[in-house]
């Protein structure tokens, strides 16, 4: 199993300006990783995106690091949905000069207002969209996915049901094992689910606190059903890392397992505590 980092994991540095997008691939180098994960939002305002995929490449090739993955946001339920999709293969287009394997769409977000529309009557308008999208991204050598990410499309059986529509060789799932908490679903449970179709993997943990006590305060957001949430350390939460990589070993992953890292702690300490933890727990589950 080989180690990335998503770049998100490292916003409290790029926000403030401690880091950019480039020291972000030099430092994973430095604290062991194999490869870094691309996000969409990192690409600066007012410079090609083109140009700007080139320099990444570039600088991953010089430290001999992969970029494993493209995460890029996307609607594909409203407004301009045709537009959206255009929008998503110009971002294929860029994961393909960066060299990345596959790349994380969002597919929809969760209705901004009460409607008698449900996943399932929806699903199928989904899955069109993610079937023309994915066609175009195996022209290019790319896989794409979904992510259990967003709330409206993050259960595990929401997951399952959209991969099995789309019905396509090309089409899987990032399987995140945290963000199954911000639908209340099981991650022993929705990781066992989506194993047997995972592309690539997110390490993430949480601090769970019931919905039923006070809210903890600042750092915490609320479940789909009103639990709390704070991001940490891997390993320092409540997530089951170990059992959820033992569902991945399971059902034959053995790809990219990625730091996704948003907790209140400082990003550089804690991703590279997380990453200690998480090497242990891979060797302990895979062996060494």
């Amino acid at each position: 199993m080989k180690f990335s980092v998503s770049i998100y994991s490292f916003m409290q540095y790029l926000r403030d300006g401690r880091m950019t997008p480039a020291d972000c691939i030099v430092k994973a180098k430095e604290m062991g990783f194999d490869a870094i994960e691309f996000v969409d939002f990192v690409f600066p305002e007012g410079e090609d995106p083109v140009e700007f995929a080139r320099k990444m490449r570039a600088v991953a090739d010089e430290q001999g690091m992969a970029i494993s993955n493209f995460a890029v946001g996307a609607n594909l339920l409203d407004g301009d949905v045709a537009a959206t999709i255009a929008k998503v293969k110009q971002k294929i287009d860029l994961a393909e000069i960066m060299g990345c394997p596959t790349l994380r769409h969002d597919v929809a977000n969760a209705p901004a207002a009460p409607t008698w529309k449900g996943y399932d009557t929806v699903v199928e308008q989904l899955a069109e969209a993610c079937r023309e999208i994915t066609e175009y991204a195996k022209t290019k050598g790319i896989k794409t996915m979904t992510e259990n990410h967003g709330y409206f499309s993050q259960d595990s059986l929401r997951v399952e049901k959209l991969i099995n529509t789309v019905a396509n060789d090309n089409f899987g799932q990032l399987v995140d094992m945290g963000n199954f908490l911000c639908a209340d679903d099981d991650p022993v449970l929705a990781v066992g689910r989506c194993a047997p179709y995972a592309f690539y993997a997110h390490a993430k943990d949480f601090i769970v606190k019931s919905g039923n006590g006070t809210n903890p305060g600042e750092g915490f957001f609320p479940s789909r059903g009103g639990n709390y949430l704070r991001g940490t350390i891997i390993g320092h939460g409540d997530v089951p890392v170990v059992q959820c990589l033992r569902a991945l070993k399971l059902a034959g992953y053995d790809g990219y397992i990625a730091i996704e890292f948003e907790g209140m702690e400082d990003c550089i300490q804690g991703i590279s505590i997380g990453l200690a933890n998480l090497k242990r727990y891979v060797a302990e589950v895979y062996g060494a």
